[in-house]
């Protein structure tokens, strides 16, 4: 297994399904702003309970050369 080097995380995280629906062009927008940075790995991970639906994009990114 590769190990990947990174300086920095990136956590996308909401509940609410409107803010859901938002997310990609949340994360767009920030990768857009952020352009120095390359996005080395992500973890999407999604949890529940009977009443919330949580979902949280975990970006792991390096400084551009």
């Amino acid at each position: 297994m590769a190990v990947i080097n990174f300086t920095g995380v990136k956590v996308f995280s909401t509940t609410l399904a409107r803010d859901r629906e938002n997310m990609g062009e949340n994360i767009t927008k920030w990768l857009k702003e952020n352009s120095n940075l390359d996005v080395v790995d992500k973890i999407v991970t999604q949890s529940s309970d009977k009443e919330f639906h949580c979902l949280t994009i975990t970006l792991f990114y390096r400084h551009k050369s």
